[in-house]
């Protein structure tokens, strides 16, 4: 096969970027990038803006919000691409956007495929306490995640790894591994190792409102969700007197058995935040966090669910009798 291949990148997340401007720096721009309008940004947390880059590079751009739509396949096809890289896209690629390149598509998953397939996978790595993961490229098929692997790069999960240290390490992975899987489809024998569907695990889809703190669990459970869900997604969060506090960052106080109290009550303020109690009688130390309403909660305050706003009027029910049993 000559040097030059015709590629086609999909994607809308900042992997789909940083994979674009490896495929730019390898010499290999893709002819087409197809990404998701700006105006429907706030289908991912992470959701960046592939059009400037990819005309300043001299790709051609084609906006959709349905990849499998007969517009967005006689796009792709006018192109007559030898490979489709579908990088940072949440739909799955039916047969008919599949079989338009003339070598494959290939996806991307951040995760040591089989395990974790699905969505949310990185905030599942950590909340799971995972010890590996890796950087997956794979042959898409009609599955979820599960065709044939082309290249996996592990790499270890630190105990006090949080997303956005998790999600720059897949970031350096696709940067190594998307010109690597070029050269190996330009050889004209890549990989095509069949997954373990037997190992395979599926991760849930999570929303924003799955960052609820619920102050009975244990410690490190709390602590964990803080970790798993912060930036570049949405952030674990509580309520003090129904206004929301998001929690960036929050560490394990580390005398137990100090502070005695109720789950999510404020035991103390600190030099830089305050503590919590959690479910197993250890507190954390929140050190940094966004309160709705600017204000540190008050000591002795119980977080938790939204609830009443002090400044909303209290209405009282009227009292209903007890019938009394016939003696």
């Amino acid at each position: 096969m000559g040097d030059e291949m015709r590629i086609v990148l999909v994607g809308a997340v900042e992997g789909s970027r940083v994979a674009l401007e490896a495929l730019i720096s390898a010499g290999q721009p893709p002819a087409l990038v197809v990404t998701l309008p700006a105006h429907l940004c706030d289908r991912h947390s992470d959701f960046a803006d592939l059009g400037k880059p990819a005309r300043e590079a001299g790709c051609e751009v084609f906006y959709t919000s349905d990849i499998n739509s007969p517009a967005t396949i006689a796009a792709v096809g006018k192109f007559k691409p030898d490979l489709v890289l579908v990088i940072g896209w949440s739909q799955i690629c039916r047969q008919r956007f599949r079989e338009i390149a003339a070598l494959g598509t290939i996806g991307y998953h951040p995760a040591a495929l089989p395990r974790l397939r699905g969505r949310a996978v990185i905030p599942w790595t950590i909340l799971l306490g995972e010890e590996t993961t890796a950087s997956t490229l794979f042959w898409i098929d009609e599955g979820t995640d599960s065709g044939p692997i082309l290249l996996q790069e592990a790499f270890p999960v630190h105990p006090d790894e949080t997303a956005q240290s998790l999600y720059l390490k897949h970031m350096d992975a696709i940067r190594r591994l998307v010109p690597e899987a070029i050269n190996a489809v330009k050889a004209g024998n890549p990989p095509r190792v069949e997954q373990q569907h037997e190992l395979a695990s599926y991760c849930a889809k999570r929303t924003p409102a799955d960052g609820l703190i619920d102050w009975r669990e244990p410690a490190e459970r709390i602590l964990a969700l803080i970790r798993a869900v912060g930036h570049p997604y949405p952030g674990a969060f509580t309520y003090d007197r129904g206004f929301k506090i998001t929690i960036d960052v929050a560490t394990e106080f580390p005398v137990a058995g100090r502070y005695i109290g109720l789950p999510g009550q404020i035991q103390a303020h600190s030099d830089s935040g305050f503590l919590v109690m959690c479910g197993d009688g250890r507190c954390i130390e929140v050190t940094q966090c966004r309160p709705q309403d600017a204000r540190r909660p008050p000591i002795h305050a119980k977080l938790g669910d939204a609830g009443e706003r002090p400044d909303r009027p209290i209405v009282l029910q009227p009292r209903v009798p007890i019938a009394r049993q016939a003696s």
